[in-house]
């Protein structure tokens, strides 16, 4: 991959890797909620591999619980590039990377390192119009993205929880790629400790201080429903994936007393129960109202005008980070198998949402992660050949 006007070559990989680990440099990926059973590894202790290879692009509902750090990398592919051949050579890399055999790793162990990719509209529309991917996300309100920071071709999202990992494993990749690839914008972001939410699940607060990630296609059923891509045959197993920085007023926010806040949000800050009570798992009753005649949950709360039954759409597997570069922040992601699921959304609550004036957006893009790999199925095989 290229920065600005240079080709990168294996001694700047080295370089740039270098001065990265001696900096200390750390990025950011968490998932969603996060189901029982499951249990990170104790301090110190070195996760468990996860395999590149299957079904589904690892890093998107696995590993569970999901790692703390993430580092996302927007590029464009040079005009004459064939993405076929570049995207197989990615998917060998990742797979040796994740496994622990690529020297390049500078000999970190790579723990639950996992790489997802995914493909920009105009890739998809080079292989087929009315596929699923092939639709530019529109623009929307509270906007102030410069050309550069908006779509692109290739998404590499690289999460672990080695805050080490992330750098390295990008300096890796773009040196692989050399000048096939031109990067557009990066993102490093991290997320906090999760906070049980009860019925099995946890999740973790946003730069806010409210927890965040609480609904979602959490059960295997939910996932096939909203979060895989059933057919065409080409992209089925894959999903699409919307990416989202934003710049949070916090001073204003946080000058706010505690019920304003929660009135924003329409939970209860310190354990996210919905204002019309509960748990917060259960979810918020929107119809609850005080003897008066005003709902529980106020009609511009964020977690109304989102809520997916209001809109009248699937669920989404979000995950919000936070971050300190350009800005302080949030960067947001969500998967999904339709785009009118984060679209229609994001347009309801454009109406009237009480959150959307404490936020500015700086970055968009979005992305068709591509169907799981492995060696007799090499990454993007079945979209372009």
């Amino acid at each position: 991959m290229r920065r600005a006007d240079h080709h990168p070559t294996r001694r700047t990989f080295l370089e740039v890797t270098g001065a990265m680990m001696v900096a200390g440099l750390t990025a950011g990926c968490t998932s969603d909620s996060t189901r029982p059973g499951r249990h990170a590894p104790a301090p110190g202790a070195t996760p468990p591999q996860v395999s590149a290879t299957g079904r589904h692009q690892a890093g998107i509902t696995l590993p569970q619980p999901v790692q703390p750090h993430l580092l996302a990398v927007v590029a464009d592919l040079g005009a004459t590039v064939a993405p076929g051949p570049l995207l197989a050579e990615l998917g060998e890399a990742i797979r040796t990377l994740t496994s622990g055999t690529d020297a390049r790793l500078l000999g970190l162990p790579p723990g639950d390192l996992t790489v997802t990719v995914g493909v920009g509209p105009r890739l998809v529309r080079a292989a087929g119009a009315s596929l699923p991917g092939a639709a530019d996300l529109p623009r929307f309100s509270r906007e102030r993205i410069a050309p550069q920071a908006r779509g692109g071709d290739l998404l590499i999202q690289i999460c672990a929880s080695d805050a080490l990992l992330p750098p390295v494993v990008a300096a890796a990749l773009v040196d692989q790629a050399g000048d096939r690839i031109r990067e557009r914008w990066r993102q490093s972001a991290r997320r906090g400790t999760n906070v049980s939410v009860g019925d099995g699940l946890a999740a973790p607060r946003n730069p806010l201080g409210f927890i965040d990630g609480i609904v979602g296609p959490h059960t295997t059923a939910e996932q096939r429903r909203d979060l895989w891509l059933a057919g065409p045959p080409a992209v089925a197993g894959g999903t699409l994936a919307v990416l989202r920085r934003m710049e949070l007023d916090l001073p204003r926010f946080a000058a706010l007393s505690v019920a304003e806040q929660e009135a924003v949000i329409g939970r209860r800050r310190a354990g996210g129960v919905p204002l019309s009570g509960g748990t917060a798992a259960s979810g918020p009753e929107l119809g609850a109202k005080t003897p008066d005649g005003r709902y529980l949950v106020p009609a511009d709360a964020h977690v109304r005008r989102a809520h997916a039954t209001v809109v009248g759409v699937g669920l989404m597997l979000r995950r919000s980070y936070s971050t300190d570069e350009p800005a302080p922040g949030l960067f947001f992601i969500s998967f999904q198998n339709d785009l009118r699921t984060f679209t229609a959304t994001l347009t309801h609550m454009e109406t009237s949402d009480a959150l959307l004036p404490f936020t500015t957006t700086t970055a968009s893009a979005t992305f068709l992660v591509l169907p799981g790999f492995d060696r007799r199925r090499p990454l993007g095989s079945g979209l372009f050949g």
